[in-house]
């Protein structure tokens, strides 16, 4: 997860910044303990019988809900990370650069000013895939939990059920990745230059820090290791 990026065959010079550092090779798992308890709780899916499941490359879930909360009727307003965003991230200080690039991320990815994200270094990041797929996630928050997730289908009003097996939203939450979403409280009034650096990093566990003129939602973030197999 402490790869560079692969630029495209042709980029634009200002995308050569990543070079410089204006990608961060961070990755949400950013402590090695931390990263320690997703190897743990590998080893404890593979230990156990989870014939219907199989492992994937580490996933990340932007999730809503109560931390007490075993199920609700909002996955589509959840989100998915196939690949970790932390590496493929900008760091704020480097936003005037991304803006000069267009937008385009070294790692090939838009910044969208009018929802943007950001994690607990002061990263920010793309937005993760909306809404949640449906299907069955092997999930943890890296600690002691490791849970099946199980996200219906939308229904005919867009609503979304899911619900976890034997655990809630805050067991399965890793603590250590903070993410929020910022989005303009009025027109054009958001932006990340608006940032403090002084609030980064973030502390495991607490809220991710406001910013003039922004309104933010803060997620909360779920290690997938495992996905349930379709079967034919």
């Amino acid at each position: 997860m402490d790869r560079e990026p692969k630029l495209a065959s042709g980029a634009p010079p200002t995308l050569l910044w990543a070079a410089a550092g204006g990608l961060s090779r961070r990755s949400f798992l950013v402590a090695g303990s931390a990263a320690a308890a997703a190897l743990s709780s590998r080893a404890a899916f593979a230990a156990q019988d989870f014939s219907d499941f199989r492992q994937v490359p580490t996933q990340y879930i932007a999730a809503l809900g109560n931390p007490d909360a075993r199920s609700g009727n909002d996955a589509q307003t959840w989100g998915l990370w196939r690949q970790d965003p932390g590496p493929r991230g900008v760091q704020l200080r480097d936003y005037e650069r991304l803006k000069a690039a267009g937008g385009v991320a070294p790692a090939q990815w838009t910044f969208d000013d009018r929802a943007w994200w950001l994690e607990e270094h002061g990263l920010m990041m793309e937005q993760p895939e909306f809404p949640l797929p449906p299907g069955r996630y092997m999930v943890t928050g890296g600690r002691a939990v490791t849970a099946v997730l199980t996200v219906d289908p939308r229904d005919k009003d867009g609503a979304q059920r899911w619900a976890l097996d034997d655990a809630t939203v805050y067991d399965v939450t890793h603590l250590r990745c903070r993410s929020a979403l910022y989005t303009p409280a009025t027109a054009g009034s958001c932006s990340p230059a608006k940032a403090q650096m002084a609030a980064f990093p973030v502390r495991p566990g607490a809220p991710m820090p406001p910013i003039e003129g922004c309104h933010k939602q803060d997620y909360a973030v779920f290690i997938v290791i495992g996905v349930a197999v379709v079967k034919s």
